[in-house]
């Protein structure tokens, strides 16, 4: 069984996430990529059809899967359309720009029938799945504290629609969808949360900068980003109750496609390996441990895996539209604790 699948829009989500996995996996067709205006999907991809819109693409009747990775604020109804014209979805994040949004797209797929996922790719970054593993194998303990940082030295604004006074822009909805994300498939959702969200880079016309607290029953997790941090630290941070781990670097593979490299070549493998391992000090099993920890390997490709057997299958994916929902609502809750500047306990979430 072979999917064949379109993109909504080449810019940079379309170019380096997305169009490399479905050119070079066995099991999917890239078939159509919407582009407006442009051409330049066919540069690397000559087979490829060219269309100008989504309501041409969707009169494909031999498509199956339409990944959408055009500004936030199309989200939703581009993917309203492609439900509803019986395809399958993946959106790039973040999901939608509210949470009644993700409420009405899941609902909807449902009804038809229809996988809807969001792309998370970094619950396949390495050094992520490093410490799920330290986590759900208590190599430090019971869990007292948890950072997570993805920082970037931007000090001028870009001129791109996700610096743009628009819904769904800044870096909360940008690089916080999948800090979120991660946290939550490690930890489920806090009890509360306290949130300061702002803009540090003058003339900034959205949040470039937030400082998040989740609080659990046993643990804080903090997850912070700036774009203006010039020395980075690291990446992640975790303590417990018997040791501790730090982890410097962030994972290689977005480099690496943005560079050109396929996910299939043995450069892109190699790089992946040799990703910065991260440092632990614990006690575990009766054992003293100190010293450097290798990264569990992982790639970007286990997420179109995941989404060629959910199709196949007809069984939910592992990034689901419920998960994706829960993230745009945190967002909500995390913009309202830092606008009333105060500690929001979360109930009513369905």
């Amino acid at each position: 069984m072979m999917i064949n699948a379109a993109i909504v829009a080449y810019g940079l989500s379309g170019r380096v996430f997305h169009a490399p996995f479905l050119h070079t996996h066995p099991k999917f067709n890239l078939t159509k990529v919407v582009e407006r205006n442009k051409e330049e999907s066919v540069k690397r991809y000559p087979y490829v059809d060219i269309v100008r819109s989504i309501d041409e693409l969707l009169t494909d009747e031999m498509l199956d899967l339409v990944v959408i990775t055009s500004p936030n604020t199309t989200h939703y109804e581009f993917a309203k359309q492609a439900l509803e014209a019986g395809k399958h979805v993946v959106i790039e994040k973040p999901f939608t720009v509210t949470s009644q949004e993700a409420k009405e797209l899941g609902r909807l797929a449902d009804k038809k029938g229809k996988i809807l996922s969001v792309y998370q790719n970094r619950r396949w970054d390495g050094d992520f799945l490093t410490v799920k593993h330290i986590v759900k194998n208590k190599m430090l303990g019971d869990l007292v504290d948890f950072e997570s940082h993805f920082d970037r030295f931007q000090p001028l604004q870009a001129d791109q629609w996700r610096e743009k006074n628009l819904p769904g822009s800044g870096v909360l909805y940008d690089l916080g969808a999948h800090l979120i994300d991660q946290t939550i498939d490690l930890f489920g959702l806090p009890h509360s949360l306290t949130a300061e969200i702002k803009s540090q880079r003058e003339k900034a016309e959205v949040d470039d900068f937030f400082d998040i607290r989740l609080h659990y029953r046993t643990h804080t997790a903090t997850l912070k980003s700036s774009m203006i941090v010039k020395t980075l630290g690291p990446r992640f941070v975790l303590h417990g109750t018997k040791g501790s781990y730090k982890k410097y670097g962030i994972d290689p593979q977005e480099e690496l496609l943005d560079s050109g490299e396929f996910p299939d070549s043995p450069a892109y493998k190699k790089a992946i390996e040799s990703d910065q391992w991260g440092q632990i000090e614990t006690e575990w099993n009766g054992m003293a441990i100190k010293g450097k920890i290798q990264n569990v390997y992982g790639n970007y490709t286990s997420y179109y895996d995941d989404i060629y057997q959910a199709i196949k299958e007809n069984k939910k994916p592992i990034v689901t539209a419920d998960q994706a929902y829960k993230t745009i609502w945190l967002i909500e809750q995390m913009q309202k604790s830092s606008e009333e500047k105060r500690t929001i306990f979360l109930e009513g979430i369905d």
